[in-house]
């Protein structure tokens, strides 16, 4: 980012006081957590946080695979990109289901003996996720291809770098959620997730540097950038391991909250995307595809 940019970034916190302290107080939390989750890896030797850390690298190693045929490649037809977003969109809402919201209610189930504050629990879960990314979406100025820009109206940010934001805001929740899953050290939760979360991000980091391609950035540049955005899976999922291993009542509020987090961006960000062209019938074919690939894989993996 270009120091014209950061002047523009700090000035517009002097005038936006309010936004400058919650930008501040969710940088040092998202710092603070992560560093726990790596003092955890590391130093204390949780297993449960060194699988959140292999999951996130899986993710990234993931995101980069599907980053790099942009070298090769300057655009696929519309078509075959909105079947690709929208199995991918498929595999994040099955994965939000099967491999989430599922077991939250199972594991709130077993910490509260009424049913209905087991539900309400997950609920409120699902709330916190949504309301964590409604957070971030107005904190951070970003571009959707669809809808435009949103959030701060900060004038000196480059288009390439609002767009890198929107796929920070994307990535983020799967991230927290690949830690989360490990959270309990349940292997039949967190790698049947870990492996949706895999192969959806392979053709979502394509997407992402062809949609880069397409408004004139050069193939080195995208690709680095499809790479680079890929460091938000590790990232997230150390904070969500950390927040969520040390504290019973929270792991299924974890599960839960990542749940609505991604059912929040599949609705709001990704069909909304393969929705804009001409071709939403391919698009809802290949979600429904991709739900029953990830489907199957959970029902195998668990």
């Amino acid at each position: 980012m270009s120091s014209r940019a950061l002047v523009s970034l700090f000035n517009y916190g002097r005038h936006h006081k309010f936004w400058a302290f919650c930008v501040l107080v969710f940088t040092f939390l998202v710092l603070y957590f992560c560093l726990e989750g790596l003092y955890l890896a590391f130093v204390e030797q949780s297993v449960a946080a060194q699988y959140a850390l292999i999951a996130g690298m899986v993710g990234f190693a993931a995101t980069a695979a599907g980053s790099l045929p942009g070298f090769f490649m300057h655009k696929l037809s519309d078509r075959t990109e909105n079947i690709m977003l929208g199995a991918a969109a498929g595999m994040m809402l099955s994965a939000a289901f099967f491999s989430l919201l599922e077991p939250a209610l199972e594991s709130s189930e077993k910490l509260f003996t009424n049913p209905w504050l087991a539900a309400l629990w997950v609920v409120f879960g699902m709330a916190l996720g949504v309301a964590l990314l409604l957070g971030v979406d107005a904190m951070t100025p970003h571009e959707h291809l669809a809808r435009g820009h949103e959030g701060p109206d900060i004038k000196a940010v480059s288009g390439i770098w609002l767009f890198v934001f929107a796929i920070i805001i994307h990535n983020f929740p799967e991230g927290m959620a690949l830690g989360i899953s490990f959270a309990a050290e349940n292997l039949s939760i967190g790698i049947p997730f870990t492996a949706a979360i895999a192969l959806q991000d392979m053709p979502e980091g394509l997407a992402v540097v062809l949609a880069l391609r397409a408004a004139g950035v050069n193939s080195s540049k995208a690709v680095g950038v499809g790479i680079a955005s890929g460091i938000m899976e590790p990232v997230g999922a150390l904070l969500g391991v950390s927040i969520t291993s040390q504290l019973g009542f929270a792991y299924p509020l974890g599960l839960a909250l990542s749940a609505g987090a991604m059912i929040f961006v599949v609705s709001h960000e990704v069909i909304p995307e393969t929705h804009r062209g001409n071709h939403p019938m391919p698009a809802t074919l290949g979600l429904m595809i991709g739900f029953c690939i990830m489907m199957v894989l959970d029902v195998v993996l668990s």
